[in-house]
């Protein structure tokens, strides 16, 4: 049948109708509250790019964690800014570690909130790559023992799930085996299994002070134009035990969480990036978008496309939206 007997508007035309008809719907379960970590004590260091976002002094971020629990957010992902550097991001695996003692004192606060540590070397290391240099590039291999030794040490701090982003080969496999050699065979693997060189983290390396002192990431980080490669890099990880999925960035990127929802049934995870997050803010204190309106739009329209997990520097503001 054709228009006139066809009127597609006839079920748009009152609020009531459209969330009768309304096919998909964000929900504060499936968002992850992202966290910045540093040393001290009632320490709150605002990141100028990210409006809205600061650094945290773990007694600071424990707050924050249960603000974001009592909104409905499910999870928090903890990302650690230590005191000292060096050339191996040894500071990761320490027992005393930043993220290591955010951990412990979230869980001894709200042990029912998830906590999942990001495993990477970018805020560890004295020149911001992502795992041991040899001949000035990342050394795959050598990375791989050093990602072992910092998920032990994550998981011993209490951490509910791990969730590399190095993007080394072979990543997935190798803390599978360090974790559970040593008992921790019940931790979830969360793999940044499709992760690219992207512009969008602009914002987050100043957050992160994780910028690379020289050269950047596209050796180990995807080339934004490939989603044949995409396919293949989950299908790895898929293959080395990772129990989930993500895509980062998530905006401009929707097409390969919609690839991986229909390709695994494994749950899929986007990331809300800094540099997609930093546009609208920018946009919405200069009057040109509807600030709330957009960001719900982003996020729903994330769902939409096969996100399971929506990673948001909202989620707690969105949550609260959400259930008010």
């Amino acid at each position: 049948m054709d228009f006139p007997l066809v009127r597609m508007r006839r079920l748009r035309r009152t609020e009531a109708l459209r969330r009768m008809v309304r096919e998909n719907a964000l929900s504060p379960n499936d968002l992850i509250q992202p966290l910045f970590v540093v040393p001290g004590k009632g320490v709150k260091n605002p990141v100028k790019s990210m409006p809205g976002v600061a650094q945290l002094s773990v007694d600071l971020a424990v707050a924050e964690a249960e603000a974001a629990w009592e909104a409905g957010v499910p999870a928090v992902i903890l990302f650690g800014i230590p005191d000292k550097k060096d050339d191996e991001g040894s500071s990761s695996w320490n027992h005393h570690g930043i993220v290591q003692e955010a951990t412990r004192a979230i869980k001894k606060a709200r042990p029912e909130l998830c906590v999942i540590a990001d495993v990477c070397f970018c805020e560890y290391t004295d020149h911001g790559h992502c795992g041991v240099i040899v001949d000035g590039d990342v050394d795959n291999d050598s990375t791989l023992e050093n990602l072992g030794k910092q998920v032990v040490s994550l998981a011993d701090a209490g951490a509910d799930i791990m969730a590399p982003s190095g993007m080394m080969d072979g990543m997935v496999a190798a803390i599978r085996e360090a974790l559970d050699e040593n008992d921790h065979d019940h931790i979830p693997i969360l793999s940044y299994a499709v992760k690219f060189a992207s512009a969008y983290y602009g914002p987050f390396r100043d957050a992160a002070e994780s910028a690379p002192a020289f050269g950047d990431r596209r050796t180990y980080q995807m080339d934004p134009a490939n989603a044949r490669e995409a396919i293949r890099e989950a299908q790895l990880d898929v293959s080395e035990g990772a129990d989930m999925l993500m895509v980062k960035p998530a905006l401009a990127y929707l097409d390969l969480v919609r690839d991986l929802k229909e390709e695994f049934e494994l749950p899929v995870a986007a990331y809300n990036v800094s540099g997609e997050m930093a546009m609208v803010e920018a946009a919405a204190a200069n009057g040109w978008v509807d600030r709330q309106r957009i960001i719900m739009e982003t996020l729903l329209c994330m769902k939409r496309a096969g996100a399971d997990l929506i990673l948001t520097y909202w989620a707690t503001e969105v949550a609260r939206w959400l259930t008010k």
